[in-house]
């Protein structure tokens, strides 16, 4: 009877995670570029009671219950969004903007939120500088007039005397393994062994993207789809901790035994 009590629990346990993962998809469903993440289950050790022969071709196990074997990142296409907002870019298709953190290190992001400092550079909503093809920080200058910024990443800018100049190309980088990516928070990802190395591009080359001037990736996290997961989770809350409640009775009913 205690291996129910156990293998009930650690259902509890694995559905209280997957609610805090899909509370944290709905919590950034406003939040631009950010991926949802989804939940992997995995039974654990089974007790073998009795091994297959070849007298009895079926033997007797029992399970002793489930864990989370991994949380993976969707990053399927966000809705791209209009803002009007000139220094607002999106990928469509496959890629992800550099940016420079202040430990040295890149850092990688779907959110295109980007302006400018007060020394001229593009930055995201951090302050943390955008980097281009070459891995050089981004710098638009003063006294701007239009920027322009065609699908390719070429940014080009209009000075205030009506002059062309054609300041950088933004920098792409894709990942064999995207979903091997860390989160560091502020929809950023940093590499890992599991990721792979960092292949870098630019816009409209093969296996990347191409950049969209004035619009941002929304999050993909689907609200309807949020919720039938956390009523799915919480009715399989509910069921197993009804079995500890049962396997708790049975066991009342065992210690009351009289002869």
């Amino acid at each position: 009877m205690l291996r129910s009590l156990y293998t009930a629990s650690s259902g509890m346990k694995t559905q209280q995670f997957h609610l805090d993962t899909i509370a944290n998809n709905l919590a950034n469903v406003n939040t631009t570029g950010f991926k949802k993440n989804m939940v992997n289950f995995q039974d654990l050790l089974y007790q073998q009671l009795r091994i297959p022969t070849e007298q009895k071709p079926t033997g007797i196990d029992v399970g002793t219950g489930v864990r989370v074997a991994a949380t993976l990142t969707n990053f399927l296409q966000g809705i791209l969004e209009e803002t009007g907002n000139p220094l607002d870019m999106a990928i469509e298709g496959t890629g992800f903007f550099k940016i420079q953190l202040p430990d040295g290190q890149i850092g990688y992001t779907r959110n295109g939120s980007f302006r400018l400092d007060a020394e001229g550079y593009l930055v995201n909503s951090d302050g943390y500088r955008v980097l281009d093809e070459g891995d050089s920080e981004i710098e638009l200058g003063e006294n701007i007039r239009e920027v322009i910024i065609d699908e390719n990443g070429q940014i080009t800018v209009i000075d205030d005397e009506g002059d062309y100049n054609e300041v950088a190309i933004l920098g792409l980088t894709r990942f064999a393994n995207p979903g091997g990516l860390e989160k560091k928070g502020s929809s950023i990802f940093l590499p890992t062994p599991a990721s792979g190395e960092p292949q870098d591009g630019t816009a409209g080359e093969e296996g990347f993207g191409l950049i969209r001037q004035n619009f941002l990736e929304s999050s993909n996290v689907q609200v309807v789809e949020e919720m039938v997961k956390m009523i799915t989770a919480q009715r399989v809350y509910e069921i197993n901790s009804k079995m500890i409640q049962t396997s708790d009775e049975i066991l009342g009913i065992t210690n009351n035994l009289r002869r």
